[in-house]
């Protein structure tokens, strides 16, 4: 298969979940503590897919959710245009707002409570990606949800200087999440120096608020960086993924595997 034919997903297990009236197909691979992996804009490409996979294949459950898209479309830029003018004028995501959860994340919650029921241990892992990053961070208003990691979190959108510093989480939903921080639990984000979509201000908010349990990735990705990463980079363990030992990528990759297993009880 290559980057521009469809993945066809059959090793993938579907079962459809409702809560609240809301109805969606969930995709399942793997064994192990229950990982819930929320998808970037587009939808669930095929170099989301193969994310899901190296995860299930370290030793996890996991559940990805379809939230948009079409399941196995290949990425391109009419696609993405198109999913993000669905998004933003869908009342289940918050685009713009600085001080709101999205309301898909009552969904979101919903499942993973089902994912813990499924497979047991201490609690569940929760990954989200570009739109969908700051939805790990409102997941941890479900005592379940264990290990939150925000990939390239991008909403709101930054179109002013308090968009760009928001985290998209009410003053109630922030000062629950400190309140678990301050219980032990800790917060993963990566993201790429130059990101604009993924903008510094934000991790500077987090690192503010939350103080050393936020644990920030930012990879290089300026003029002149030792690996070459274009400044356009932004899709730090999908599109712009490197397999390679020594590359910072695969290094994020890592210390997101050794963050899951280090607070579900995974075995490597």
């Amino acid at each position: 298969m290559t980057q521009s034919e469809p993945d066809p997903l059959t090793d993938f297990g579907r079962f459809e979940f409702e809560h609240d009236s809301k109805r969606r197909t969930v995709l399942t691979l793997g064994s192990g503590p229950g990982v819930l992996v929320m998808h970037e804009i587009p939808g669930i490409t095929p170099e989301v897919a193969d994310f899901a996979r190296r995860l299930a294949g370290e030793g996890f459950a996991v559940y990805l959710p379809v939230m948009f898209g079409t399941p196995g479309r290949p990425f391109s830029g009419g696609y993405v245009l198109g999913q993000v003018a669905r998004c933003c004028i869908s009342s289940e995501f918050a685009a713009l707002s600085k001080q709101r959860s999205s309301p898909i994340a009552d969904w979101l919650r919903a499942l993973c409570r089902r994912i813990h029921q499924e497979r047991g241990g201490p609690g569940v892992g929760a990954l989200g990606m570009c739109f969908t990053g700051g939805f790990a961070l409102s997941l941890m208003l479900e005592p379940a949800v264990l290990a939150p990691v925000l990939s390239q979190p991008s909403l709101p959108f930054g179109v002013t200087a308090a968009h760009r510093c928001a985290v998209g989480l009410s003053p109630g939903e922030l000062e629950a999440v400190k309140a678990r921080t301050a219980e032990g639990g800790c917060v993963l984000g990566l993201r790429f120096s130059s990101d604009r979509m993924s903008p510094p201000e934000r991790f500077e908010t987090l690192k503010r608020e939350l103080g050393p349990a936020f644990e920030a990735v930012e990879i290089d990705s300026s003029k002149g960086n030792p690996f070459g990463i274009p400044a356009s980079a932004h899709c730090v363990l999908t599109n712009d993924f490197v397999d390679a030992p020594g590359h910072p990528t695969r290094a994020a990759y890592d210390r997101v595997v050794s963050f899951f297993r280090e607070a579900l009880g995974a075995r490597a």
